[in-house]
């Protein structure tokens, strides 16, 4: 359950496999890219500012230089933000909502940034189209991959299938097949799985398109162990329900695999409540095997 594996923040999240987002040295580096884009955006606009000067009889072109360069740079100020402030966000709440005020402050930052490069630059939608039918048609196409993936990922943090913090299998779709791991954050753009080592990072209007599989069952204990023939499957339940003091999902599920004259295999399952009891729950599971003559 998340709410249990997060409940000692930094810990739990480098136990994880998401100690990344707790880089306090990464989280520096963004934070003097975000200081370096202000400052490029300052200097966008004091170019604009003394446009007739630096490029007399340029309105035009220089207008929708202006935008997307303040559209390119506000992209990368949103990004650089995110990644900043992500260290005081996990910090100081949990998972999902960390991942939702995160997501909010990006979009924010860019909607902030588009909307005064439209209204400084003085863009209508017809000056965009000077350019000619056919560069109006490619922006379009491109432009709609991007707004797809913000507005698929605006839907997945209102739907919420999933939350940051959360182990997910995605099948179907695009993916020609499943893939599973860790969210570790829910960008503009891209949602981020992690795996191990591996990182994946899925397009939001791709997500939205598969069938998302929350994995929230912590991994079940499975030991198969040999006893002599006169022994019990009822009494090693019965010793089981006595010896873990583990929290567990089920009773201990125990069945009969192969049986001759001189032993039984029996196999013994449980599933912890927390994913973090496995090993104990198996040390357990691994006594009792061993109390009563079990051989492996």
């Amino acid at each position: 359950m998340p709410g249990r594996m997060f409940e000692t923040r930094t810990e739990a999240w480098r136990e994880a496999g998401l100690g990344a987002e707790l880089d306090v040295p990464g989280a520096r580096r963004a934070r003097g890219e975000f200081v370096v884009l202000l400052a490029m955006i300052a200097g966008v606009l004091i170019v604009f500012s003394q446009r007739r000067e630096l490029f007399p009889g340029m309105g035009t072109p220089v207008r929708i230089a202006t935008v997307a360069a303040l559209i390119i740079f506000g992209w990368g100020l949103a990004r650089a933000l995110g990644r900043g402030i992500a260290p005081v966000l996990f910090r100081r709440m949990d998972p999902g909502t960390a991942g939702t005020v995160g997501f909010v402050i990006r979009l924010m930052t860019i909607g902030i940034v588009i909307v005064v490069a439209l209204r400084i630059a003085g863009l209508r939608a017809e000056t965009l189209a000077v350019g000619g039918a056919f560069t109006a048609v490619i922006l379009g196409l491109a432009a709609q991959q991007t707004l797809g993936n913000l507005f698929a990922g605006i839907v997945l943090q209102g739907t919420r299938p999933f939350t940051v913090g959360e182990r997910v299998r995605l099948q179907g779709g695009p993916m020609a097949g499943t893939t599973e791991g860790t969210v570790s954050s829910l960008g503009l753009f891209y949602t981020t799985l992690v795996n191990g080592a591996d990182r994946m990072m899925v397009p939001n209007g791709v997500v939205l398109n598969l069938a998302v599989v929350p994995l929230r069952e912590p991994d079940q204990v499975d030991l198969r162990a040999r006893f002599d023939s006169p022994v019990s499957p009822a009494k090693i339940q019965e010793l089981l329900e006595t010896a873990i003091t583990v929290p567990v999902r089920y009773p201990p599920q125990i069945s009969l695999e192969e049986v001759d004259r001189d032993e039984v295999v029996l196999r013994i399952a449980a599933t912890p409540d927390h994913a973090g009891d496995g090993a104990k729950l198996a040390e357990e599971i691994l006594a009792v095997a061993r109390s009563e003559d079990g051989r492996g």
